[in-house]
């Protein structure tokens, strides 16, 4: 058996102890959330207060999963999640009314609806339509705790 046969059987061998590593629970008592980028979590499988000092929850809500206003805002969301995980954001949809989760008994949504929430737990934003990802950070830019947190980035700015 030659050298590179020999290299490309210990990188296969490799890739599954890899992929279990990537797969592998989080730790116990972790935000499953916190450790990912701003990308949407299901409603029903998380709480507000998980977040409560560590993102800000943008919530989205509609009726029905096939709603066009859903749909465009999470085309605008999924092309540019950077910008929202530099602020620590969170996306959570909720898309069934009936299920009645702990958010969506808590914001009382009608329709589609798009919520902006800061660290400390407050609503700061209700919207109605869909909005660019820039309109959002522009938002949340200038909640005051996103203020204090720029400038204790940037203490060059004060």
């Amino acid at each position: 058996m030659s050298l590179r046969s020999m290299l490309v059987l210990l990188m296969l061998a490799g890739l599954p102890a890899a992929a279990q590593d990537s797969a592998a629970p989080a730790e116990a008592g972790a935000s499953p959330v916190a450790q990912s980028a701003a990308g949407p979590v299901a409603a029903a499988d998380v709480t507000l207060a998980q977040f409560l000092w560590d993102r800000r929850p943008v919530v989205v809500f509609a009726d029905t999963p096939n709603d066009p206003l859903l749909r465009r805002q999470m085309d605008q969301i999924s092309r540019e999640l950077g910008p929202l995980d530099e602020r620590d954001v969170v996306v959570i949809v909720d898309t069934d009314p009936t299920a009645q989760t702990a958010i969506r008994q808590r914001l009382r949504p009608r329709g589609f609806s798009l919520v902006l929430m800061d660290k400390d737990g407050e609503v700061k934003r209700r919207m109605p339509q869909p909005q660019t990802v820039r309109e959002i950070t522009r938002t949340i830019d200038r909640f005051p705790l996103r203020r204090q947190e720029m400038l204790e980035q940037r203490p060059a700015g004060r």
